[in-house]
């Protein structure tokens, strides 16, 4: 599989809620995570973040990307996606009873790769803005 199918198959597993288990087949061992955002702060693995991805979607049950741009750098071995995630606190298990609130969220993976297996992930995300819109802050 190349990059980008490396890459969009990890991208839709880890959105749609599969967590690591439908996830690490694309990444490496211990394959790293970083984002400058207080609500990940102390998320450091890919794994971890796969699952709190995964855990996400019980208070919001609905939530689903509207991809918007999808780039391969292959000379760095890497790959860009942005997206816009949507979605509505119904369900139980979010910081505060269920809100009704919608949130659209705009964000980036940088996805690098070492060899045809993802070994790092940075996520762009303005986490106060979504937490905001959802009334969790």
């Amino acid at each position: 599989m190349s990059i980008s199918e490396t890459a969009m198959t990890f991208f839709d597993a880890c959105e749609t809620g599969k967590g690591w288990e439908g996830c690490k087949d694309c990444c490496q061992d211990g394959a790293g995570f970083s984002c400058q955002a207080d609500a990940l702060a102390d998320v450091t693995t890919l794994e971890g973040y796969t699952e709190w991805m995964k855990g996400l979607l019980t208070p919001i049950p609905d939530g689903h990307y509207e991809l918007t741009c999808f780039a391969v750098d292959a000379e760095r071995n890497t790959v860009s996606a942005s997206a816009i995630f949507h979605g509505t606190q119904t369900g139980e298990g979010g910081p505060v009873s269920p809100t009704g609130n919608k949130v659209a969220a705009d964000y980036v993976y940088v996805i690098k790769f070492d060899g045809d297996r993802i070994c790092h992930m940075t996520k762009i995300w303005n986490d106060g803005h979504s937490l905001k819109q959802l009334g969790w802050a």
